[in-house]
């Protein structure tokens, strides 16, 4: 059952009280019984844990590799060990009969 903030119209005394979102009943107040309304409430206190809350947490792994050679830590960013690094292109020859 959700818990609702009243104040009362005549003491000013606030509480809080528990009841179903269908009771319509007129509340009264516990210290001088004169007639409550009721007052927006703060809210609870939310605390996400876990993944998934967060723009970050889905990120695509393109961005993520992108990312990682931006920051120089990447490692596409060096060629592998076991294959040599590609060759510049051939100069193409300006020489010759013409």
């Amino acid at each position: 059952m959700p818990t609702y903030r009243y104040r009362c119209r005549k003491c000013g005394h606030e509480y809080e009280l528990e009841h179903s979102i269908k009771d319509e009943k007129p509340k009264r107040c516990p210290r001088c019984r004169g007639r409550a309304v009721r007052v927006p409430a703060g809210g609870g206190g939310v605390i996400f844990k876990g993944t998934g809350f967060y723009s970050t947490d889905y990120r695509s792994k393109a961005y993520k590799d992108k990312a990682k050679q931006e920051k120089g830590g990447g490692e596409s960013a060096k060629p592998p060990k076991d294959k040599p690094p590609d060759k510049p292109p051939a100069k193409p020859s300006t020489g010759g009969s013409g």
